[in-house]
């Protein structure tokens, strides 16, 4: 999963590559993370977006589809559910600086 966290892989298939049912994968999954796999993933985007909007200074329309959102309204919101602000917010320094 962690090489593979941008694809909208169902995690019935992820269940399926670890030879587990899909109830079985996600409670030995949150036994280890202490998350469920789909709050994982998302963090796991979200995290990756941050990084791309702050330091490589992509713009979010560019780079939601990569990161396995399917639509760019719902990336801007799991964005400032998760991190406080909105990516709008995030880029106003950015653009400052040049």
């Amino acid at each position: 999963m962690q090489r593979h966290y941008v694809y909208n892989v169902p995690l019935s298939q992820f269940a399926k590559l670890t030879g587990r049912s899909l109830s079985t994968f996600k409670r030995d999954f949150g036994k280890i993370f202490s998350t469920t796999p789909e709050k994982w993933l998302q963090q796991q985007r979200l995290a990756q977006a941050h990084f791309l909007v702050t330091q490589q200074h992509k713009r979010p329309a560019d780079i939601y589809l990569d990161l396995g959102f399917e639509s760019l309204s719902h990336f801007s919101y799991a964005f400032k559910k998760h991190f406080g602000q909105t990516l709008t917010e995030l880029q106003a320094p950015a653009r400052t600086r040049r």
